[in-house]
């Protein structure tokens, strides 16, 4: 994965394009979310790219807790931040887009960045419908499918052992908890070498404007996504 291929930076700030946004979306992830989409009304620049960029400019720590406050726009230039333990992401206007919090070691290293933030994008990417259908139907409540949302919230990530060369990535649990039409979706998962967890971390969304459950509704929410999927691929 060579990150500088969705992002460009002008005067040490961050910028990216609906194209290279949508592009990394797609091609890595395998996240076809239509808010990714470059003629989105809504377009949104997906989390992951920016915590994959975070992780090769800053490194990787024994503990990174973050949290998403905003959705990124296309080609708003943002600056990373590091003060100490914290690092945020700000616009021009001191708007907080992200802030991530780092504790113990710090490994410095671009490619150890690149390859666990790979296989973590790339788990990630599988949320829908891998995931989020059983735990929507486990709840009887789901996304409003003519317009489905789920924005991240939070994310954690611990490593027992830094001398890594690479990890991958594999769901330890998960549960969606339901309050009212908002709903909070947990997914823990593990950093795996060689069959032994060297890490683990948790990633929580938020998912609004639920409502009861219609299998019929979310069949052809599945339907849709494989098609848009399977028509990326022949491009």
């Amino acid at each position: 994965m060579k990150l500088e291929n969705y992002y460009t930076e002008q005067d040490g700030k961050l910028i990216f394009t609906r194209q290279g946004a949508s592009d990394f979306a797609k091609h890595v992830a395998g996240d076809f979310n239509p808010i990714h989409d470059t003629d989105a009304s809504r377009f949104c620049v997906p989390g992951d790219l920016l915590l994959s960029i975070l992780l090769a400019k800053t490194g990787i720590s024994e503990q990174i807790e973050i949290q998403f406050n905003g959705m990124i726009s296309a080609n708003t230039p943002l600056s990373i931040v590091e003060t100490g333990e914290e690092v945020t992401v700000v616009d021009d206007n001191q708007k907080l887009y992200l802030t991530m919090t780092r504790r113990g070691t710090v490994r410095r290293d671009h490619v150890l960045a690149t390859e666990i933030a790979e296989h973590y994008v790339q788990f990630s990417g599988k949320n829908f419908p891998h995931i989020m259908v059983p735990l929507m139907r486990e709840q009887q409540m789901m996304i409003n499918t003519d317009r489905p949302l789920v924005m991240y919230e939070k994310m954690s990530l611990a490593f027992d052992d830094l001398s890594i060369n690479s990890a991958d990535v594999a769901l330890s649990d998960s549960a969606m908890h339901v309050s009212g039409k908002r709903g909070k979706v947990e997914l823990a998962f593990d950093f795996i070498v060689d069959g032994k967890r060297v890490g683990h971390g948790c990633k929580t969304m938020v998912a609004s404007s639920l409502r009861p459950y219609c299998e019929d509704a979310i069949q052809d929410l599945v339907d849709r996504f494989n098609a848009r999927k399977q028509a990326y691929c022949l491009t």
